[in-house]
């Protein structure tokens, strides 16, 4: 399930933008014969079936992270953050234990001119969760990443950042993360994987 879900979510890409309409004089739309639907129907089919491991991204497991993967969507050309530099970064962040639901983003946290907020942390304070920190200090600034965090890197506690301001969109997230019941089964290795996309903005504060 987890699989899956991650899978799906890693996949996924944006749709491409709109072109411009076409104009074009008035014709007959074509016949279409019971042959003509058969063969289209089946290139349909044969798109859908196609191996979907040709397409599959492939993420690599960031160096001392305890088990982070990282698939870099943009590469960045700006600095590198180090400990005690203080970062300014965009996320989208999914739980994979359910279906990919994405629990938070600072896209959606705007300030009193309606424009997204980004989070700021400071690389090394310890209050935000270790795969996040591992993700960001191995980019570059203007960089977009998305990484897939284990349990043991994510959140250990409810107070480590980045935390949804939603109270519902919390409740939502840490219930599925420590739920005891689950965690009793022995489904605690899955429950907490996270799928963020970050985006470096800049760098604020160097050390």
């Amino acid at each position: 399930m987890v699989t899956t879900a991650v899978t799906a979510v890693a996949g996924a890409v944006p749709p491409p933008p709109k072109g411009k309409a076409v104009t074009s004089a008035a014709t007959p739309p074509p016949t279409l014969t019971r042959r003509h639907l058969l063969v289209a129907g089946a290139t349909a089919s044969a798109l859908r079936t196609a191996p979907a491991s040709a397409a599959a991204p492939k993420f690599a497991e960031i160096p001392g992270s305890g088990g982070v993967k990282a698939l870099d969507l943009r590469e960045g050309s700006g600095e590198v953050p180090a400990d005690g530099d203080q970062v300014a970064t965009h996320y989208y962040g999914r739980l994979a234990a359910k279906q990919g639901w994405r629990f938070d983003s600072t896209y959606d946290h705007k300030d009193e001119t309606g424009d997204p907020m980004p989070f700021v942390f400071t690389i090394g304070s310890g209050k935000v969760i270790p795969g996040i920190e591992a993700a960001v200090k191995s980019m570059r600034v203007g960089g977009l990443r998305r990484v897939i965090i284990p349990p043991s890197q994510g959140y250990q506690n409810t107070s480590q950042e980045p935390i949804p301001p939603n109270f519902f969109d919390r409740q939502s997230e840490f219930t599925t993360i420590f739920n005891p019941t689950r965690l009793a089964n022995g489904e605690g290795s899955t429950l907490g994987t996270l799928i963020f996309d970050i985006d470096l903005i800049n760098i604020r504060q160097r050390s």
